[in-house]
């Protein structure tokens, strides 16, 4: 096929360097995704919630069956097996990638539930479950002071891991170290290594939203344009220390709100996943697909965004939190409310199931 007739994101992959995957285990979202070049998917509590909306024609029998095979369970576990019924249809469409790319793409992320944020031994043991469901499933774990410990453990005992709830330069050092140290124990063992595929997610868009928030709350003013610059220069500073230290871990932009979340990564060794809504809009867009992951954000708008938000300094130097400091970060309280408010609404709809209202007709 000719450079002529590929999507925009087809001639991103084209280039060389970035995989793209589809941010949502949703089946028409995944499948579109696919015909497009994406070699992967990831889903979290409030995307399943979504996909249960927006498709629920083809998950209220597989709902009503898990409810109906176990009588004993509460919505807890009926919410669970229903995670996993999706993430393993998502698993299933991306197997022929996963075969075909010998294990390093084609892979599912599934998120550990996010209450467990605090405890690693429960997040390890979840991890474990979720990599014994397919071969071809990335398993995400937070990246807070518990989240760290649980990827190295996890890493040490063979999961992929995808590091999430993730915003910055010290958290995303402290995932590609973590899971340095669980290859090396791996690898000490004589256990396999080389078919792991480590990933760090940096939430861009959302490091861009707590620092507008900051800007409203604190009365900053600012060159207009200049906070839609902080995600990307803090994944940028990450992408050049990743690659001058040879971490195994790549790199995974997420949370996107505009088309410099994508164009300005371009080029760049990294997983960049994608909303299909934006997915759409880039491959309808006449933005020109060229590398500019090698160009540096303007040192203006780094500087004026260092001089005047303490939160994007804890962001962009590697020195700015310590590893205690990781779950107060104004962008990590942000995300797992949203994450566990999501995953309490997910119940609430399981219930409904459940529990009909006899109220409504």
């Amino acid at each position: 096929m000719s450079a002529s007739c590929l999507s925009p994101l087809q001639q991103t992959t084209a280039l060389g360097g970035n995989d793209y995957w589809n941010d949502s285990c949703s089946v028409e979202e995944l499948s579109y995704a696919i015909a497009n070049g994406a070699v992967g998917a990831t889903t979290n509590p409030t995307i399943v919630l979504a996909v249960l909306k927006k498709e629920i024609a083809l998950w209220r029998e597989p709902l009503l069956r898990i409810i109906e095979k176990n009588p004993t369970w509460t919505e807890v576990e009926v919410a669970w097996r229903l995670i996993e019924e999706m993430a393993l249809k998502a698993a299933e469409l991306l197997r022929p990638i996963f075969e075909r790319e010998q294990g390093r793409k084609g892979r599912i992320s599934m998120q550990t539930n996010p209450t467990f944020y605090r405890n690693a031994e429960a997040i390890v043991a979840q991890a474990m479950h979720f990599h014994g469901l397919a071969p071809n499933i990335q398993v995400k774990i937070p990246a807070t002071l518990a989240g760290i410990t649980a990827i190295e453990e996890a890493t040490y005992r063979g999961v992929n891991v995808n590091a999430t709830v993730c915003f910055t330069l010290p958290q995303s050092i402290a995932v590609a170290e973590a899971m340095e140290r669980g290859l090396k124990r791996r690898a000490a063992e004589g256990r396999d290594t080389a078919s792991m595929t480590p990933v760090c997610t940096i939430m861009i868009g959302r490091l861009d939203d707590w620092l507008k928030v900051v800007a409203r709350n604190d009365s900053i003013v600012l060159t207009p344009g200049h906070l839609d610059w902080a995600g990307i220069a803090v994944i940028k500073k990450a992408y050049g220390i990743f690659q001058q230290r040879g971490y195994r871990a790549r790199l995974l932009a997420a949370a996107y709100r505009h088309h410099m979340h994508w164009s300005e990564l371009i080029g760049g060794d990294i997983v960049q996943t994608i909303p299909y809504e934006w997915q759409v809009l880039f491959n309808h867009s006449d933005i020109e697909v060229k590398k500019r992951m090698q160009n540096p954000v303007e040192p203006a708008v780094v500087e004026e965004l260092y001089r005047k938000f303490g939160d994007f300094r804890r962001a962009y130097d590697e020195d700015g939190m310590t590893r205690k400091e990781f779950d107060r970060f104004g962008a990590t309280l942000r995300t797992l409310r949203t994450f566990i408010g999501s995953y309490a609404e997910l119940l609430a709809c399981v219930r409904d199931f459940m529990l009909p209202d006899p109220d409504r007709k």
